[in-house]
């Protein structure tokens, strides 16, 4: 349709009126009340947060989209991913939702903090058009400000995104890319914007072998360990084999 034919909504809802960008399990609030009761993670987990009862109920709203996907994170141990979006340029990371549940904007840093970052800013700064000097504002957020990189929950809260269920509820990190102005480029212009986001969508991939990695073995018989809890210190975010 072009940019100039179609708003802001045009394809968000499924067929159904659900918005899949917000259709994901809330489990940001139960660590958070966890937290502020001193329960993490001694008796409430930092990771691998459980899906709410009320959630997996067959009257709950959740798409079959949602739940597809959530099947599909549960079968694979997926560690490193991006959503990408359209409508401006400008790479997002967790938290998406606001601790502070009453405000619409709010740093919102994970335990993981400065990885995400890392995440966000090697496809920023790598992807042609955010990278460009002689870039246009996509509306009036000036991201350049912030080298094309913000926390999600510092530009809008999104409560149940795929990006903080990724994290909290399996091993994955996960970012968000807006990748151009316009959620509807036309045909013509779809190759410019493959050239675009080539470069930053290999680059992205390669992160996937920083960090640290390995095989979590039984000193006696040295077969691998499944679900050893990988912890650091200082992170309060453990990971699982």
């Amino acid at each position: 349709q072009g940019s100039e034919l179609s708003g802001w909504a045009m394809g968000r809802w499924t067929y159904e009126g659900i918005d899949l960008n917000h259709n994901f399990a809330d489990l940001n609030t139960a660590l958070w009340d966890a937290e502020d009761n001193d329960l993490v993670p001694h008796e409430f987990p930092n990771h691998y947060i459980p899906i709410p009862e009320y959630y997996t109920f067959a009257n709950a709203t959740v798409a079959p989209e949602t739940r597809a996907v959530i099947d599909w994170m549960q079968r694979y141990p997926f560690v490193l991913s991006a959503n990408l979006h359209g409508g401006e340029l400008v790479v997002t990371y967790p938290f998406d939702m606001t601790r502070t549940y009453w405000k619409a904007q709010e740093l919102t840093p994970t335990a993981d903090d400065g990885v995400f970052r890392w995440l966000a800013t090697v496809y920023a700064t790598s992807n042609l058009a955010m990278a460009s000097k002689e870039r246009r504002l996509c509306h009036y957020d000036d991201f350049t400000r912030f080298g094309n990189i913000i926390n999600g929950a510092n530009w809008h809260t999104v409560p149940g995104s795929m990006n903080d269920f990724s994290y909290l509820h399996t091993n994955c990190f996960e970012i968000t890319v807006e990748l151009s102005c316009d959620k509807f480029p036309h045909a013509s212009e779809l190759p410019a914007e493959w050239e675009n986001n080539r470069e930053s969508l290999l680059l992205y991939m390669e992160q996937v072998h920083r960090g640290i990695k390995g095989v979590v073995r039984d000193t006696d018989t040295e077969q691998g360990i499944a679900n050893a809890i990988i912890s650091v210190d200082g992170i309060n975010h453990d990971v699982r084999t």
